[in-house]
């Protein structure tokens, strides 16, 4: 009973595991597993982290910019739909399938340089998608804080509130993606109208009262002097005001779960994106107007009681402690499921990178161990960071600009290479722009590069020892042969099928011949009738997962070749012979001669490179592949 509940919770727990998938669509969009949705509703899961950002976005623009709030708020509208919209269009549309602008980025580059650069980003990914969860459970926690009916015997456990939203978060997504969508529209309509009525009402009284306005102007005019000045002190301040551009990443990454086909998916991310961006764009500015002209500027400032709840605030204010207090659940509840995005951004992207170069452990691909391994590290966040909103911004600021400027430079080079003069030049302005930016708000706050720092050094640390775990793993996900590769192998079916293993040098007549002599002195051998050689080209080592196709050939009238690129020698060999054993129901022979030099050096040169031990590197793979001796391929080494 005991073993059948075992077996049960195990494959609860990697349900929608698929081992040598190499099309990942993301855990949540196979479709035996979970449907796909309207692009509005997945909006409101990239939501959550865009538009919950209203709950501190106009305390932190006041805390910033003073006065200058608007102008400084403005400003970011422009870089947004003028600067990362555009961008994050073209990468929806390049990009269709959920990697987004790393994809992108990757594809400029091969071997194992391609593969540190997608690591080093999916560190910065990791810094952006994590931190997004943490910070906002910690800003729903201070917004429990702030309530005037909060009982007090919770007041001074932030952590452990924070602990328990982070908890109650991964608990939705071991449940299912469909019920995160729900949840998602359903914060988003309820947050989004709230905010309707706490603007509204607030941009009444700033018409109504424009004494209030006129005071404001004096203290433009006295701090900042003529306009020039004061646009060009926004400048300046614009980089703090960054976290208002999260989301973007997530919206494109979150791309496979919109319904319907390639055309209809991209068209559905560009109505979000630009949906999306509208609405926020709208409830910035009006938002700011309102905080700014409204409440003392004494009141953002630390320990002040605007200070990151400006809306908040407003709302108790101005339409009382009751509506107040159903905006702040309105506002707790959407910034604890802020993290939902980031989840599912996590969930699409780890999955379709680490496992597939080798660097992840199999059951990566499933959807429930990596939601407990992420909810585990936000754990683990919140309390080294004691659930504080500041010490974890300046980590997210980085994160969300590094992904935008990567993307950014990803659009440039795509329009560059397409001989798009007009939109290379308006793209690389753009990331310009972005480049400032995070330059900007690296110096302000070091401290989001170092957090980076740790999950790009964790992410490669991780990844270099699965690599190393994973070496003797077969990395073949398919098998086809043409018609003369199986000619050769029925025909030697009959008999026996002997292969020689064989490194291509200049496949001359000359080198076939002393090959098979050299194969029959050393394995005592009189007969090389049944004879075929087996050659792989090596083109990616970095890759792990590859597709073999063995093409079959005659070389000089007498020597039948079977011929295979692969990203590993040993593992496209030891895959060759298992697939031709289960199709000729023979166990086949194949001829190796031992590599000379250092065993170590060679095992260096089989990871590093893909062949140099190949010999007992391909005994171990079929050892560990078929656990029947009587059933495994021979190996010979002469």
């Amino acid at each position: 009973m005991a073993v059948t509940e075992s077996h049960a919770a195990r494959d609860w727990l990697l349900k929608g595991l698929t081992d040598r998938s190499q099309q990942h669509q993301g855990p949540h969009a196979q479709p035996q597993e979970e449907k796909p949705h309207s692009w509005w509703k997945v909006m409101c899961l990239t939501g959550v982290d865009y538009f919950s950002t209203l709950g501190y976005q106009p305390g932190i623009a006041a805390l910033a910019a003073g006065v200058l709030s608007p102008i400084a708020t403005l400003i970011l509208i422009l870089v947004t739909v003028l600067g990362a919209l555009p961008v994050y269009r073209r990468v929806a549309a390049e990009s269709p399938n959920g990697e987004g602008s790393i994809a992108m980025l990757v594809r400029l580059l091969s071997f194992w340089k391609g593969k540190l650069f997608v690591l080093v980003l999916l560190g910065f990914a990791a810094t952006d998608f994590i931190i997004t969860i943490t910070l906002s459970a910690a800003d729903a926690t201070a917004h429990i804080d702030e309530n005037p009916f909060l009982p007090s015997s919770l007041s001074g456990h932030e952590v452990l509130i924070t602990l328990l939203l982070i908890a109650l978060l991964g608990a939705v997504f071991l449940k299912g993606f469909t019920e995160a969508i729900g949840i998602a529209v359903g914060l988003v309509g309820v947050y989004l109208f709230l905010n309707v009525i706490v603007v509204g009402d607030g941009l009444w009284r700033v018409i109504t009262h424009p004494h209030a306005v006129g005071d404001w102007t004096d203290a433009l005019t006295t701090q900042h002097g003529n306009p020039v000045m004061m646009v060009g002190i926004a400048l300046l301040v614009f980089p703090k005001l960054a976290l208002g551009l999260s989301g973007f990443e997530t919206g494109v990454a979150v791309m496979p779960h919109i319904k319907g086909n390639l055309p209809a998916r991209i068209h559905g991310a560009k109505q979000l994106l630009t949906t999306s961006a509208g609405i926020m764009s709208v409830f910035l500015i009006s938002s700011s107007v309102v905080t700014t002209v409204l409440i003392p500027q004494d009141q953002f400032k630390a320990g002040g009681a605007a200070n990151g709840r400006a809306l908040a605030f407003l709302a108790h204010e101005n339409l009382g402690s009751a509506f107040g207090t159903i905006y702040d659940v309105s506002t707790i509840a959407i910034l604890w499921f802020a993290g939902a995005s980031a989840m599912a951004g996590l969930l699409n992207l780890v999955p379709r990178y680490l496992p597939k170069f080798g660097m992840a452990p199999s059951w990566a691909r499933a959807v429930r161990p990596m939601v407990l391994v992420f909810t585990g590290t936000a754990f683990l966040i919140t309390i080294v960071f004691h659930a504080s909103v500041d010490a974890q911004g300046g980590a997210y600021a980085t994160g969300v600009l590094v992904l935008i400027t990567s993307a950014a430079t990803a659009v440039t080079l795509s329009a560059r290479r397409r001989r798009q003069h007009g939109r290379t030049i308006a793209f690389a302005a753009i990331s310009l722009i972005f480049v400032y930016t995070t330059i900007a708000n690296v110096v302000e706050r070091p401290d989001g590069v170092k957090i980076a720092a740790c999950f790009i050094l964790a992410i490669l640390v991780v990844s270099f020892l699965s690599r190393l775990y994973r070496a003797f793993e077969l990395r073949v996900t398919t098998i086809d042969a043409d018609e003369i590769a199986t000619g050769f192998l029925r025909e030697c079916g009959r008999r026996q099928i002997r292969l020689v293993a064989n490194e291509p040098d200049s496949r001359d007549a000359r080198e076939y011949s002393e090959k098979i002599a050299q194969i029959l002195a050393d394995n005592d051998m009189t007969d090389d009738r049944d004879v075929i050689f087996v050659e792989v080209t090596v083109v990616d080592a970095s890759d792990f997962e590859t597709d073999l196709h063995v093409r079959g050939e005659v070389l000089h009238h007498r020597y039948r070749v079977l011929s295979m690129t692969s990203s590993s020698v040993p593992s496209a060999i030891a895959a060759l012979l298992l697939w031709i054993r289960d199709n000729t129901n023979r166990r086949p022979h194949i001829y190796f001669e031992w590599t000379e030099g250092n065993p170590v050096a060679n095992f260096a040169r089989y990871l590093i490179f893909g062949q140099g031990e190949v010999a007992p590197v391909t005994r171990e793979m079929i050892r560990q592949a078929e656990p029947h001796r009587s059933r495994r391929p021979h190996v010979h080494v002469g």
